[in-house]
């Protein structure tokens, strides 16, 4: 029974007060806690440029690759055939050429000997310069050939992650069908902002970011004009943003406003009963009122809570 009143008397002695502040306006940040997307920068396909079989596939989703690397060859056989054919027609030309030619020489001694007219060495030139051109027309389409079919190779776009492979090997695709998507150029965070809150917007604009159980500061680097579906889109640069998953959601607050409040140290709360007491001086007395809390905020390395209700702008509040 002695116990009783010891306790008791612990209780109600409460902390040790050692000073006083007078309580006044407080500029506090709306904070909006909204979830942001990582997403790549630029996100380019690598597309085939001519249509065949997937003949390889080097990549996978996940993999970094370099801006040329080889990700894929597509293989068409008709490209082949085109060049055995282009060939085959060059050799003809050439036979036809040589040909031509000796009956030029031929011409040429007949004309100088003046059993042949000129008119007749002027056809056989003409004849020459014609297997000329044939044969320049031919090699530039065998060029063309040789040069699709070393567009069956598939290179990457820029330096950046695979982000898909919708190809698969031994699949036949069309020219322009993509091969795999790249995601380059760094990564950011995308957030859909209520269209409500763009007035509050601002570029440069710090925002806190909650990932992984720690926090982390980013910044927003652009808002974007265009309001879809009743949100603005903006971009948020992040130091060190973990990009393992691209598309991963992560718990975003951002600033979209401001306000007044009273703050006080959180030291100079005393909770009894469930209920929250701060000590108060009024001329030489002290007077205990209870109050309503809302959030907790850290000022200068100092924890304060802000007072909803109990306590007025003036008043001067014993701290500890």
């Amino acid at each position: 029974m002695r116990a009783i009143p010891l306790i008791a008397a612990v209780l109600m002695a409460g902390p040790t007060w050692a000073g006083s502040l007078t309580l006044t306006q407080t500029t506090l940040t709306d904070w909006k806690a909204v979830y942001g997307q990582v997403e790549a920068r630029e996100t380019v396909p690598a597309r085939a440029r001519i249509g065949g079989v997937v003949q390889s596939l080097s990549v996978r989703e996940g993999d970094l690759v370099t801006t040329g690397q080889q990700i894929a060859v597509v293989h068409d056989e008709k490209i082949a055939f085109q060049i055995a054919a282009l060939d085959a027609q060059l050799e003809a030309l050439h036979a036809q050429l040589a040909t031509a030619e000796t009956e030029l020489e031929r011409g040429q001694a007949l004309v100088d000997r003046g059993v042949a007219t000129v008119q007749r060495l002027d056809q056989l030139r003409t004849t020459v310069d014609v297997a000329r051109g044939q044969i320049a027309a031919t090699e530039a389409q065998r060029a063309i050939a040789v040069q699709q079919g070393a567009e069956g190779q598939v290179l990457a776009p820029g330096d950046g992650r695979v982000l898909t492979v919708p190809a698969t090997l031994g699949g036949v695709i069309v020219p322009g069908e993509p091969v795999a998507t790249i995601g380059g150029g760094g990564f950011f965070l995308r957030l859909a902002i209520p269209e409500r809150h763009a007035g509050s917007l601002s570029e440069g604009a710090e925002i806190r970011i909650s990932a992984a159980g720690t926090e982390s500061i980013g910044t927003i680097a652009k808002i974007y004009p265009q309001i879809e579906n009743g949100r603005v889109i903006s971009d948020v640069e992040v130091e060190g943003l973990d990009t393992a998953f691209v598309n991963a959601r992560v718990l975003v607050r951002l600033p979209v406003g401001d306000r007044n409040a009273l703050l006080v140290p959180k030291d100079a709360v005393v909770t009894r009963f469930g209920l929250d007491f701060v000590v108060t001086q009024e001329g030489e007395e002290t007077t205990e009122r209870a109050v309503v809390l809302g959030e907790t905020s850290t000022l200068d390395g100092t924890e304060f809570v802000e007072v909803l209700t109990g306590l007025k702008t003036g008043d001067v509040v014993i701290t500890p």
